[in-house]
């Protein structure tokens, strides 16, 4: 038998006055997923073990079959490997955001993140962006990855650290 699994993941919301009072969810139009809902089997199922911190990465672990407590390592490796990043067992891998800092005067060090994901930068510009920080700090130690829009991975080789 096969099996489609639908993850609404990100989908819960607050009602929006504008929208009548109601979620983006309940508000859209959704007629495939209302096909899926009834021909299938729809439930409610706890995917995050107690005492671990709620998220959709530890929660999709488990919806797969993985025992989070056992395999999971945080989202930056499930991040690396569904860019195709090839991960050896000394590597750390981690998330990589391109970013926009603040701009007051003042030591860099004083600047703080105003939007976490750079206004939302598109994939082909933050790439460009990337590939000027791989010329600068890439090296056989910290291999930088592009991902999508402003989400990117750098992969630091451990081997040696550890010791």
């Amino acid at each position: 038998m096969k099996y489609i699994i639908v993850l609404g993941d990100g989908m819960a919301d607050e009602p929006i006055e504008s929208l009548s009072g109601v979620t983006p969810l309940a508000y859209a139009h959704t007629p495939m997923m209302d096909a899926l809902s009834q021909k299938g089997m729809v439930g409610m199922v706890q995917t995050i073990p107690p005492g671990m911190n709620p998220g959709s990465d530890t929660a999709n672990l488990s919806v797969l079959g993985y025992d989070p407590r056992q395999y999971y390592s945080g989202r930056s490796p499930l991040e690396a490997l569904s860019i195709g990043v090839p991960l050896s067992d000394s590597d750390i891998a981690i998330r990589c955001n391109i970013v926009t800092l603040s701009e007051e005067d003042g030591p860099f060090e004083q600047r703080t993140i105003i939007d976490h994901s750079a206004d939302e930068i598109g994939t082909e510009e933050c790439t460009a962006l990337l590939e000027a920080v791989i010329s600068e700090l890439g090296n056989e130690t910290y291999r930088f990855y592009p991902g999508t829009g402003y989400r990117h991975c750098l992969i630091w080789d451990g081997a040696g650290w550890w010791n």
